[in-house]
């Protein structure tokens, strides 16, 4: 982290930082362009970018000189590590804004993003605030509008408006207040897989600590939908999960959480099976229902926070072999799709 284009010690730099800071470890080339464009094209003028990139990637790091060149706000930093949870944890360790987005080099987002996020945070001195995005494919963008207008404009209780918990877990629609997440010490999981369930216990672990979190339905991030997004790790997001448990026990608050948790842990396994390779579905299948076995055996289970597919589908996994459920999930799978 230390070993940036003009050698300065980021750890090391003082004074007021900006209001914003953007962490955006660079994993993938292809569309960084974009995402380096419309992070130029931030109307927010006190903010900070880093721009991290490993630093055997020679070509991003070529495209980040050139985006940074006439923008004082971009700033590339040079790291060895591909660990992308260690990569950000550090990130927000150094960051100098009063909040702290983060960003996929994949996505985009539009101009007024961190100015209008920035504001509503201040308004209502939020600790979280999160928008809507975008899902983009194929060049077009389809509103994700998963947070409603009643929703907003106001500070809400994650523990009594539980449905925040249940929203797709996208860290970049959003800004965390930086000493928020160092006195409650949130963070990533760090961890060599590749970053597609990072987002999960992070987002979790801010909704799970009491925090001040304000939402609005406006989107302003764009995410890029991959098309054949299969992981190389089938058990990357029951990692997520087992450390969200951890989390929360430590601090003793299991006893509050593990309900909302047990559901929305199950919707996300369910997510995960959907889009895994018929041969390795048995093998996720098996993993799941030993852990929700255990659930029901500890009693965190309870019907009133599932949706009644997912209980039902529960309660299916828990009472026949895998190889049965897994007849009848594949048709439904077949329907869906």
């Amino acid at each position: 982290m230390e070993n940036t284009e003009t050698g300065e010690n980021i750890e090391e730099k003082g004074g007021n930082g900006p209001r914003v800071s953007v962490l955006m470890f660079v994993q993938k080339t292809e569309n960084l362009s974009d995402c380096l464009k419309s992070l130029r094209n931030q109307i927010l003028d006190d903010m900070e970018v880093f721009c991290i990139v490993n630093e055997a990637d020679e070509v991003s790091l070529n495209m980040i000189r050139d985006y940074s060149k006439n923008d004082a706000r971009m700033k590339l930093v040079r790291c060895k590590a591909n660990n992308y949870g260690k990569v950000l944890n550090q990130g927000i360790k150094f960051a100098k804004g009063e909040y702290i987005g983060f960003i996929d080099s994949n996505n985009f987002i539009d101009p007024e993003m961190y100015i209008e996020l920035f504001a509503l945070a201040k308004k209502h001195n939020a600790d979280v605030v999160r928008s809507n995005y975008y899902d983009f494919k194929d060049g077009q963008n389809i509103p994700h509008e998963t947070i409603l207008a009643e929703e907003t404009g106001y500070v809400i209780n994650p523990i009594e408006d539980t449905r925040i918990f249940y929203e797709p877990p996208i860290v970049g629609s959003g800004l965390y207040r930086k000493d928020f997440l160092i006195e409650q010490k949130i963070d990533f999981l760090e961890t060599d897989d590749e970053p597609s369930c990072s987002d999960v216990s992070f987002n979790f672990k801010t909704l799970a600590t009491e925090g001040k979190v304000v939402l609005t339905d406006k989107p302003y991030l764009h995410c890029r939908i991959e098309t054949n997004d299969v992981p190389k790790n089938i058990f990357a997001i029951n990692d997520e999960y087992a450390e969200i448990e951890s989390f929360l026990k430590k601090r003793n608050t299991w006893k509050t959480y593990c309900y909302i948790f047990q559901a929305v842990k199950f919707a996300s396994y369910h997510w995960n099976m959907l889009r895994l390779p018929k041969k390795q579905v048995e093998k996720f299948l098996l993993r799941m229902r030993a852990e929700f076995h255990d659930a029901e055996v500890q009693k965190t289970l309870d019907k009133r926070y599932f949706p009644k597919n997912h209980w039902k589908a529960l309660k299916a996994i828990l009472k026949y072999p895998p190889q049965v459920f897994l007849t009848v999930f594949k048709s439904y799978s077949r329907k869906k799709k």
